[in-house]
């Protein structure tokens, strides 16, 4: 068969495109655990020296990663004065965990995926199980990371308002059931918008309980948030709001998990779905949804190996899409279901009774 020259070089240059962008997360990963970019912002102009001495780190590595920051656009280098400079815009971005923009410490759960490669590889060639426990440490500061700027951003301002009468609820006092809250990113945002109301994270992780409890301590919710280590299918109690943040299409059995949500909800109670943004319909979700490339990657080697090890291991993955859950929720006995609001990332769908 003849190599269609054109095309293989059109082939190549993509391929550089993504070894490129790996490496760069590989450095944005090293530079926020080496405190690089926090010995950068507000500094100004700085020479590489200064910031490895701001940093405590070697100098001649803190210039070679600094050249490939300024090569990725990440810095600015100013050739006539051999300075380097993090913009204010950057800064938010790489350097303040307290920006609704923070995306640097996501990069653990790109490690994550190169440090569990065996696993994922096992699962691959075998019955397609990994528990999302069975991950490096790293996959869940990762993965709290990676949502927590949005729920920052836009849980209590944008996503809670777009529920029907849910904001006023919580306003008042509500309970509130967050499922699967991992290092409770979410609870403690909600705890913060809303401190009439009682917010319980559950999670079956004890790690990410532990770790959950101590965000929420330092956050000073402590007194309105409580964490319990159990499953989906097993937390107590009845709830006005319960919601799923970025998990559901990781659960083995999200249909029976909706169902028992639904026996847990308070009569007018709302069930606030958060799920990771996609079209319906696979050939125009691969080519039209600019974030599909990413989401699937992570869905096959962390969501979908994760429900394929729980009971009926119905496998969703994390590009289902809206009408897909939306058969999950009328099979669970849900009456209304409906995208309350979305994100490039996220979709906000709301199900009541």
């Amino acid at each position: 068969m003849a190599v269609d020259e054109q095309r293989l070089e059109q082939l190549m240059g993509t391929m550089v495109g993504y070894m490129t962008g790996g490496a760069v997360c590989f450095s944005v990963w090293l530079g926020d655990e080496l405190g690089l970019y926090r010995a950068m912002a507000g500094s100004g102009p700085l020479s590489a020296d200064d910031v490895a001495s701001k940093s405590k780190c070697n100098p001649r590595l803190v210039r070679e990663w600094l050249d490939g920051q300024a090569a990725g656009g990440l810095v600015h280098y100013d050739a006539a004065k051999d300075t380097y400079e993090l913009s204010e815009e950057a800064a938010m971005a790489l350097a303040d965990d307290e920006s609704p923009a923070f995306v640097a410490r996501a990069m653990n759960a790109f490690g994550s995926m190169f440090i569990d490669m065996e696993k994922v590889r096992d699962a691959f060639r075998g019955d397609g199980a990994l528990s999302w426990k069975d991950h490096h440490p790293c996959l869940f500061s990762g993965t709290e990371w990676f949502f927590r700027t949005g729920y920052r951003a836009m849980l209590a301002t944008a996503w809670i308002p777009a529920l029907d009468g849910v904001s006023e609820k919580l306003a008042q006092g509500a309970n509130v059931a967050d499922v699967g809250c991992g290092h409770g990113a979410s609870v403690v945002v909600m705890a913060e918008a809303f401190p009439n109301s009682k917010i319980a994270g559950f999670d079956f992780h004890e790690a990410s309980i532990a770790t959950a409890r101590k965000r929420a301590a330092d956050a000073g919710v402590a007194d309105r948030t409580s964490f319990e280590v159990t499953t989906a299918k097993g937390y107590p109690g009845t709830y006005d709001l319960v919601c799923f943040f970025d998990c559901l299409h990781d659960m083995g059995d999200p249909v029976g998990i909706a169902r028992y949500a639904l026996e847990h909800l308070e009569p007018d109670g709302t069930v606030m779905l958060v799920e990771p943004f996609a079209l319906d319909g696979r050939a125009e979700n691969m080519t039209e949804n600019p974030m599909a490339a990413l989401l699937y990657a992570a869905s096959s080697s962390i969501c979908t190996p994760n429900s394929l090890s729980q009971e009926v291991g119905l496998g969703l993955g994390a590009q289902a899409g809206e009408e897909r859950l939306r058969q999950v929720f009328e099979e669970a006995g849900f009456g209304s279901f409906r995208r309350a609001t979305e994100t490039p990332l996220n979709m906000i769908l709301e199900a009541k009774a």
